[in-house]
């Protein structure tokens, strides 16, 4: 049975001692939590986070990785760096990576790769624009960015795998997918990943939505067959919104 998951995408948001403070005010709101709860502040704020966190029910994530161990690359993360901070997952592909730091299909992969071979796990973000919402072809735009993302991934490593369904018309703009059409897509992610490997792979594959999930609209969306959680921006920076939400599992 897959465990759900909540996870906070901090964004550019919080200094390190706004971070223990927001740590601080929902880590008591969760203690009973029965999903996993992750939270992914900014590189900067990792310590301070790994700090606050100790002897808590509440992983650590990082937004973004690079796909090479060392090296010439100015202003890039190394998983090594973020295993020694205590760093669990690490949300690939989101598509604000792919629109302001020209993260590609390629790059997804590579870090995807990367994060499985040094036993990180990666939330690998997926979905389409408004403009791919309007043309009708959201089915075929997740399920090519899904294959492409799984390329080279063995069977044994999809359970470490979390995927995002993440509709770029809905992040941050208040608008939010009907329970049935996130629940439908997700269910399409699903059946690529089976047609790539097994129907049992892609059942232990978690696949979880984004994409302005609130406290409002969290519990009908989680109550969808095939949606395992949520990727929580806005909503993840305030402690008692956040709580609500990973509570409504």
């Amino acid at each position: 049975m897959r465990k759900p998951i909540i996870a906070g995408n901090w964004k550019l948001n919080k200094t390190p001692s706004q971070t223990v403070r927001l740590i601080e005010e929902f880590k008591p709101l969760v203690r009973e939590a029965r999903c996993e709860v992750v939270v992914c502040p900014t590189s900067a704020c990792l310590f301070a986070a790994r700090e606050a966190l100790k002897d808590t029910n509440i992983s650590l994530g990082a937004q973004n990785v690079f796909y090479e161990d060392s090296g010439a690359y100015t202003g890039e993360v190394a998983c090594d760096s973020l295993l020694e901070l205590g760093v669990k997952y690490v949300i690939i592909g989101h598509s604000e990576r792919r629109q302001y730091f020209a993260e590609t299909d390629e790059t997804v992969n590579k870090k995807v790769l990367k994060t499985l071979e040094k036993r990180l796990k990666p939330i690998v973000c997926v979905g389409e624009s408004l403009a791919q919402k309007q043309f009708g072809v959201t089915e075929e735009v997740v399920r090519m960015q899904t294959r492409l993302a799984l390329s080279g991934v063995g069977v044994g490593d999809v359970e470490d795998i979390t995927i995002a369904y993440e509709p770029i018309w809905a992040i941050g703009a208040g608008m939010t997918a009907s329970s049935t059409e996130a629940n439908d897509t997700i269910r399409q992610i699903r059946r690529v990943v089976a047609e790539i490997y097994t129907p049992e792979a892609s059942q232990k594959l978690r696949i979880i939505y984004g994409g302005s999930m609130n406290a409002r609209n969290a519990k009908e969306l989680l109550s969808t067959s095939d949606i395992d959680g949520g990727l929580i921006g806005g909503a993840s920076l305030k402690g008692d919104l956040f709580a609500q939400i990973v509570n409504a599992v």
